[in-house]
């Protein structure tokens, strides 16, 4: 964890529409001692259940979404500018078709034995909590619904207890 200091979310100062929507992040589990990861540029921070927590989507053909469903925890890396290739790569392939964390060059560390990568401006801890699939039905605005499932592959919303946010120090 060199080079990194705690913060707690109360502290915590950086915009989550800035971090997810324009930087985005690196959603990663691990399931039997594999690390995977998706980019991802949906999701926020917030209170629920008198908890500070995050809340991420992941549709079902993700591959990532089996490590995020067999563990108790995940991470959220965000990493700067210069990363933005290997973000774009790690979001258009697939874990089930390549090593794809290990062609990306980034180095896997552990938090409390949930992984990161050390390369991160802000990694963000994640105890699960809550998951369930979106349903159509439940859509007020039915224009999105058609918008963004037009497959029918709706989003699991998971909501997860931050239990440690870690940034970079300068």
């Amino acid at each position: 964890m060199a080079g990194f200091k705690e913060v707690s979310p109360e502290n915590f100062a950086q915009s989550p529409f800035k971090l997810i929507g324009k930087d985005w992040m690196l959603v990663t589990a691990e399931k039997e001692g594999k690390v995977n990861t998706m980019t991802a540029s949906w999701g926020g921070f917030g209170v629920m259940w008198a908890k500070n927590v995050a809340f991420v989507v992941i549709r079902p053909q993700r591959y990532t979404k089996e490590f995020v469903d067999h563990s108790a925890a995940f991470s959220l890396s965000f990493l700067d500018e210069s990363f933005r290739n290997t973000l774009s790569y790690l979001g258009t392939k697939s874990g089930r078709d390549e090593d794809k964390v290990a062609k990306s060059n980034l180095t896997v560390g552990h938090n409390d034995g949930t992984p990161y990568f050390e390369e991160a401006q802000v990694a963000v801890f994640c105890k699960k909590l809550y998951a369930q699939e979106y349903k159509p039905e439940c859509f007020i605005a039915q224009e999105l619904n058609g918008q963004w499932y037009p497959e029918s592959d709706h989003h699991t919303m998971y909501i997860a207890e931050i239990t440690k946010i870690l940034v970079r120090e300068h």
